[in-house]
């Protein structure tokens, strides 16, 4: 195997052990044609980082530049997250891409490809790799900007204005369309699901811009466009309403359901947003191991505090079949099954659908009332 450069191995997950990762979190990702060639030149198509990711040994290809294999690891890195950070174990390499692979180099023109990359991943398809979507505004998009703003920066310590402000451009034209769609989905009448899902989702990307710019140095140079985005990227009634309407409790790593390989078997069963699961109580009840789903879920009841989603998962298993939510039931260890007939438990699971999403959009549209005027 090529080594990386000596001073940076000490950053660097090994690539056999990122896409071992992503083997493990996601095995259904289809395979592509091998390709010769760089990584960082794959990534420029909406199946990009599918291209990338079948392709990764090309990183490890001789002759490469420091440079060069700084680029290709980089491309890979966002690639895995890309593919991964849906599904129930996401490879780590969020400080990767948000800063530690960036300050590799002093190169301008290595930072530029990369930021071209970064821009570029922000057209890579979700198909297949994420259902938490909302009206075209996804988690994903928080992701595609806290790289973008790791490369901003950058640049701008490197004193490459000019790109800094190609890649400031495209993080404040997504800041208007998230929230653009939330403004329109609250004007919405009946929209109530999808606003809180909108508020979800916008809380969290704007957590993401912030991480983002955690590897800044604050300089003359960068601290004024820190501020700037800082304020531009609040979503101050998004994060109200995400607060207030206790979502904040749904926004865990899910690492309850984590041990369950069954789940990361196939696209199906990747997981929504919270606290919404019926549907996909209903789609993993037919599960053959669909009884450690139930135990997992069980279990997560007992350990997240405040959600929700997890008990609205397990009512959409039983409401898609009693039968085999019995035989489900009875297949779990007896500690679980005596924890199943908890009373607490049993009341919020016995919560019918329509009265449930009506509470939720109740508090959508006072949320949205009491905070009313703030952008």
């Amino acid at each position: 195997m090529t080594q990386p450069p000596r001073e940076a191995w000490a950053h660097w997950i090994g690539p056999e052990t990122l896409i071992a990762q992503v083997h493990n979190t996601a095995p259904f990702l289809a395979p592509r044609p091998l390709e010769a060639g760089r990584l960082l030149q794959m990534g420029h198509s909406p199946d990009g980082f599918l291209r990338i990711i079948a392709n990764w040994e090309n990183l490890l290809q001789p002759g490469l530049s420091h440079g060069e294999q700084l680029e290709d690891y980089f491309a890979f890195c966002l690639a895995c997250h890309h593919a991964t950070v849906a599904t129930f174990v996401p490879t780590d390499v969020d400080t990767k891409i948000r800063g530690i692979v960036w300050r590799e180099t002093r190169d301008p023109e290595a930072v530029r490809q990369m930021l071209r990359l970064a821009l570029a991943s922000r057209d890579w398809t979700e198909t297949g790799i994420s259902i938490r979507a909302v009206r075209g505004v996804s988690g994903h998009n928080g992701e595609q900007w806290s790289a973008i703003a790791a490369g901003l920066g950058y640049l701008l310590e490197l004193g490459d204005t000019a790109s800094a402000a190609e890649a400031q451009a495209a993080i404040e034209t997504e800041i208007d369309r998230e929230q653009a769609v939330f403004d329109e989905t609250a004007a919405e009448r009946g929209a109530e699901l999808d606003l809180l899902r909108l508020s979800m989702t916008l809380a969290h990307n704007r957590g993401d811009l912030t991480q983002g710019m955690g590897f800044w140095k604050r300089t003359p140079a960068t601290a004024p466009v820190m501020e700037h985005l800082s304020t531009r990227g609040r979503f101050s009634l998004a994060v109200r309403i995400y607060q207030h309407t206790g979502l904040s409790a749904e926004g865990h790593r899910h690492y309850p359901l984590r041990p369950v390989k069954a789940l990361r078997r196939s696209p199906a069963t990747l997981l929504p947003l919270c606290p919404f699961l019926d549907d996909w109580g209903g789609v993993v009840a037919q599960l053959e191991e669909s009884h450690e789903v139930l135990a997992a879920l069980i279990a997560g009841c007992q350990k997240v505090e405040g959600q929700q989603g997890y008990y609205r998962a397990i009512a959409g298993m039983r409401a898609a079949s009693q039968g085999a939510f019995d035989r489900a039931a009875a297949r779990m260890p007896n500690a679980v099954q005596r924890q199943l007939r908890d009373a607490d438990l049993r009341k919020l699971i016995d919560v019918p659908r329509v009265s449930f999403e009506s509470m939720m959009a109740k508090r959508a549209r006072a949320a949205l009332e009491r905070f009313k005027g703030m952008s």
